[in-house]
């Protein structure tokens, strides 16, 4: 096991440098020159930054479901990109 795998696997690892490595990984991989023992090795720790980056992603689902949930314990979905509902006069009828 590498010392950036062991790093995803203690959770200490920040998630764009998990990303990166993973990156890395995947690109080595692509290029089809390894060994087959290298390649394995290669796969293994994509899987595990692969695993790191997916739990960390739930995460922060679950802190912004939080953060979007009301006084009442009620969750409401708003996209992101939506700007929060504002009455106008036009809506008002003023």
């Amino acid at each position: 096991m590498t010392a950036t795998t062991q790093t995803a696997d203690n959770n200490r690892m920040k998630f764009e440098d998990a990303f990166k490595r993973l990156e890395e990984v995947v690109g080595k991989m692509e290029k089809g020159d390894m060994s087959l023992d290298a390649s394995l090795k290669s796969f293994e720790e994509g899987i595990k930054l692969s695993r790191f980056l997916t739990s960390r992603l739930e995460e922060a689902e679950g802190r912004v479901m939080l953060l979007l949930k009301d006084e009442k314990g009620v969750l409401s979905e708003t996209p992101f990109d939506a700007e929060p509902e504002m009455e106008s006069s036009e809506d008002s009828g003023t």
